[in-house]
């Protein structure tokens, strides 16, 4: 049998016996109280002694039991020897069965009552006095307090299985976001047990996959080095007889290449390595206007921002921006470091057609080209690095547009002074 739901299935049994066990203690105490009490055993002496003979008129006797109800605040009935009714006060009373005997108690839904034989044959039924609570309201709160300690016993074994599948699911939402190395810890032999081993199998399964995908993918653009090294070197050994056009092709195709090898080996390294090394105080604005000079109709203004990060890879994030801007674009184009709130702004605005609004997520995809824009130049993982070494730097990038309808993007990163 599966163990959580005996697990559960034994709670409630435990649950219902721990009511009924609680249920009966009440009830048990409730009566032994009412057959008890003191004002039962005066109200059978007081009858005894005030109450006319058997052979009085019944008027008598019902006027005598009416004040002795109305002293004790008592509910009463008078039986004869052979238990037929003889008179009542107070709230009706139940019938006492003539093979009852002395101290027997019966019930309705007022409460217990009592049959008591007294010295002349006659028999009484008597109920305890009132009290300002009806007995159901007594039951209900019983069967409240009841309740109430089934929910406590209970609580323990339901939080303690609720704990653990809200456990898994932080660390199914923490691998969904991307950190593969995420773990649950692993208690107890049932199914939420199982589930959590089956769910780590899982995830170091997918990190060992997505491990040697990544290894596969540096390894494999790491060795294209070493063929285009020879193409290359071939070329130059017969540019004597490649006819100019064709050789101005082929080295550019092979620029290219190298190009979209040197970003796939630099994403794979963002991807492969949790920690990028000891970080520098960099100037952004200094940087950019040094990436600048390489192109032409490229202008840099804004306001000096320090940021931490690698040297490397903001200057690779800033020549890829304005690669993107010089391909896609039109001149000029205009760079410009602010600050807000902690945080350093690098915006790249170019006068070309824009990007539509539609677009501006899928941009930062690998490989993707807006529709109907040529496809012949740049590797297509220019502004996919982009927002990857902006995000490993805490900052992340988006594109929009400025009021004029020009193309613009804009990355933020944390301020290296935090203010």
């Amino acid at each position: 049998m599966p163990r959580l739901f005996l697990k559960i299935y034994l709670t409630i049994l435990a649950s219902l016996a721990l009511l009924v066990v609680i249920v009966g203690v009440f009830w048990h105490f409730s009566s032994d109280d009412g057959m008890h009490h003191p004002a039962v055993g005066l109200v059978v002496q007081l009858a005894a002694a005030a109450l006319p003979p058997a052979a009085a008129p019944v008027a008598d006797q019902e006027q005598a039991l009416e004040e002795l109800s109305h002293h004790l605040r008592a509910d009463l009935a008078l039986y004869g020897s052979r238990n037929e009714f003889v008179a009542a006060a107070g709230h009706p009373l139940p019938a006492p069965p003539a093979s009852s005997n002395s101290g027997d108690w019966i019930g309705d839904r007022h409460g217990p009552a009592f049959v008591f034989d007294l010295p002349d044959g006659r028999r009484l039924v008597a109920r305890a006095p009132h009290n300002t609570h009806p007995p159901w309201s007594l039951f209900g709160f019983h069967l409240l307090v009841a309740a109430i300690a089934v929910g406590v016993a209970a609580f323990p074994v339901a939080r303690g299985m609720t704990r653990r599948l809200e456990a898994l699911q932080t660390a199914v939402e923490t691998l969904g976001a991307g950190d593969l190395s995420a773990r649950v810890s692993v208690s107890g032999k049932d199914e939420v047990a199982s589930l959590a081993s089956s769910f780590n199998r899982a995830a170091a399964r997918i990190e060992e996959l997505v491990a040697a995908h990544k290894t596969l993918l540096a390894n494999t653009s790491h060795e294209l080095r070493t063929p285009l090294a020879r193409i290359r070197l071939g070329i130059e050994l017969a540019k004597q007889t490649l006819d100019p056009k064709r050789k101005a092709e082929l080295e550019r195709d092979i620029a290219e290449l190298d190009q979209m090898i040197d970003e796939i080996l630099t994403a794979s390294r963002l991807d492969t390595v949790k920690d990028l090394g000891p970080k520098e105080e960099i100037d952004l604005l200094a940087l950019a206007a040094e990436e600048a000079s390489r192109f032409d109709n490229c202008n840099v203004g804004g306001i000096s921002a320090f940021v931490q990060g690698d040297p490397r890879l903001l200057r690779r994030m800033i020549r890829n921006l304005l690669e993107n801007a010089s391909r896609h674009g039109a001149p000029p184009i205009d760079i410009e470091i602010a600050t807000n709130g902690g945080k350093v702004a690098l915006s790249i605005t170019d006068h070309g057609p824009g990007i539509p609004e539609a677009e501006r997520e899928r941009v930062f995809e690998p490989f993707y080209r807006v529709p109907g824009r040529s496809a012949a130049a740049g590797s297509g993982l220019g502004l996919s690095l982009v927002r990857q070494i902006a995000r490993r730097h805490g900052g992340d990038a988006v594109v929009s547009s400025t009021a004029d309808a020009r193309a613009q993007i804009v990355v933020t990163l944390p301020s290296a002074s935090g203010t």
